[in-house]
């Protein structure tokens, strides 16, 4: 078996959401041990990784614990960057692959940093007969979703909502993770369901939420 792709100091971003793959993340940027990051990321076209919080806060204060986070997160490449004001960066992420953090440590101006191992893709996993209701539920929302978009002339800028393609549609693991980021669930558990190995389990359980909370149904 290959041994995993790494990646050596890559810059991390913990905050309080899960990043998930093909996922898109607006961020404001604005403490400093971030702005020239995120800056630098951009000028070379390098991701930096997004991991969810365990402990302490998205932006550090005096006095505060250090943060601490899950070892499972999700490299962001910039798509687009704007500079709003001295101090302030917006910023639109999309997720890739994810990652598993091998060793990480805190830089003096407190930036973190860490080697990691790249999480194979999804295995394209097609949605199965039983479940089909979960992939025609999402496009329903994302449709209704991206038509109300239209109709804000006026709408702040942020991640666009694509109609879904036929394909995307038939991926169980495209599937899961729109509706992971579309359902108002615990932090905790959208990291279980970003670190399932298998897109067709993580469908299920999407499945089990919706039955369970009745949306979409």
């Amino acid at each position: 078996m290959p041994n995993p792709l790494t990646l050596t100091s890559l810059p991390l971003f913990p905050l309080n959401t899960v990043l998930f793959p093909g996922g898109q993340l607006p961020l404001r940027v604005f403490e400093v041990r971030y702005l020239d990051m995120v800056r630098k990321c951009h000028q070379a076209g390098t991701p930096f990784g997004v991991v969810a919080l365990t402990g302490g806060e998205e932006v550090r204060r005096p006095m505060q614990p250090t943060e601490s986070f899950h070892p499972v997160g999700t490299l962001a490449q910039i798509q687009q960057l704007d500079s709003v004001q001295p101090g302030l960066l917006h910023i639109l992420c999309q997720g890739h692959a994810r990652m598993r953090l091998d060793r990480a440590h805190q830089l003096p101006h407190g930036l973190w940093v860490a080697d990691v191992s790249l999480i194979a893709m999804d295995l394209r996993c097609g949605v199965p007969e039983d479940l089909r209701s979960i992939s025609q539920a999402l496009s329903q929302v994302l449709h209704k979703l991206h038509q109300r978009q239209l109709a804000q002339e006026d709408r702040v800028q942020g991640p666009s909502v694509d109609l879904p393609t036929d394909l995307q549609l038939d991926d169980c693991g495209w599937v899961a993770n729109r509706w992971c980021e579309l359902l108002p669930i615990p932090l905790a558990l959208k990291q279980q369901l970003l670190e399932l190995e298998s897109p067709l389990v993580r469908l299920e359980l999407v499945g089990d939420v919706l039955e369970r909370t009745g949306i979409a149904f």
